[in-house]
């Protein structure tokens, strides 16, 4: 539709995520949705590049023969792998999926961010694969050849089919619902649920001062996530309000049992992945931990908790934390901010 002149000022009532009025300009004011301004401010606060990371250590640890055993070695890979397709689809499923249909200014810049950040995260795979001097097909392929990493790239890929169809438009209660079902798994599941396991095992590393270059660029990205699943959280939150209809009983239960699902996927990821655990986490540790977190993700949309377990890995909460000094001569100082506080 052209933007008509003389037309009438927008009515902030009017703005929705999804279904909105005056989509067809990136016009802020009058803004509705602040938590994504916020969070958009936040994610240039934290802007980081790789390249700003010292590897120097990490290529020797590497190259040695005694410092890494062979589990350590093959669970540092297949992190990797994981890593380099989810971010893959998480920029995949911004750009071309929820960007095209959302009618909220803020929001879309929100998402412009994300989407950048996303390719900040690819950017620090192949650095690292780049500096360790490992075989960038094995890496990157990794979703092909390992079960458990197919399986749960699978699951997001195929709930997530519907709205990357071209002829997909919101509107409708079926389509409204199916949209707001892809952030839901989105956020809850991949940046919430799948990422979990393998930051606590490059964290494993950082805390035996090993691998330190890549485990704190994960570090990084484990921020930025953390933003994106606070922002995807406080979407699902947002159309439940503006479209309290699609919140049915039948819809949530759906969402308790996708949610159930990856979590089996992520542990069983963990399990298949470090069968004799590593760095003290065993199966146990990682299905306890990838439930507490689960219920953490059900009790932020108001869905009934499922398993009620405590953290078997409360240092993950102290690895979150980067707002802290570091030797400027073994890494960059955390505290690095642009244009105001680093903060979550």
């Amino acid at each position: 539709m052209p933007i008509q002149i003389n037309a009438k000022p927008v009515d902030i009532n009017k703005r929705r995520i999804i279904n909105g009025a005056d989509a067809d300009v990136m016009q802020l004011y009058p803004m509705r949705h602040t938590f994504a301004w916020e969070a958009y401010n936040v994610g240039n606060a934290n802007h980081w590049l790789p390249t700003e990371i010292g590897m120097q250590k990490d290529i020797e640890q590497w190259r040695s023969k005694t410092v890494l055993t062979e589990d350590e070695r093959k669970a540092f890979e297949t992190v990797l792998g994981f890593f380099t397709t989810a971010d893959s689809i998480a920029a995949n499923n911004v750009v071309l999926a929820l960007y095209r249909h959302v009618t909220s200014p803020e929001v879309r810049m929100y998402l412009l961010r994300q989407g950048y950040e996303e390719a900040i995260h690819t950017h620090s795979y192949q650095y690292i694969v780049e500096s360790l001097g490992l075989d960038e097909s094995k890496i990157f392929n990794m979703y092909r050849e390992v079960e458990a990493i197919y399986n749960k790239d699978n699951l997001v890929l195929s709930l997530n089919e519907g709205i990357f169809d071209p002829a997909f438009k919101t509107g409708t209660f079926e389509n409204d619902q199916k949209f707001l079902e892809n952030w839901a798994v989105f956020a809850l599941v991949m940046e919430g649920i799948f990422f979990y396991s393998s930051f606590a095992v490059m964290f494993g590393f950082q805390r035996q001062n090993k691998m330190v270059g890549a485990a704190e660029q994960i570090q990084y990205i484990m921020r930025d996530e953390s933003q994106h699943l606070n922002f995807g959280i406080n979407i699902v939150n947002a159309i439940k309000e503006e479209q309290p209809e699609l919140w049915t009983k039948e819809f949530q239960d759906h969402l308790v049992d996708i949610i159930r699902r990856a979590v089996v996927l992520e542990y069983t990821f963990a399990k298949e992945v470090f069968p004799t655990g590593i760095f003290g986490m065993n199966a146990a540790g990682f299905k306890q931990y990838i439930e507490y977190i689960a219920d953490r993700r059900l009790e932020r949309v108001g869905l009934p908790l499922q398993y009620n377990v405590e953290n078997p890995f409360p240092w993950m909460s102290e690895a979150i934390d980067i707002s802290k000094e570091k030797n400027f001569f073994e890494t960059r100082v955390t505290e690095y901010k642009i244009g105001g506080q680093l903060e979550w």
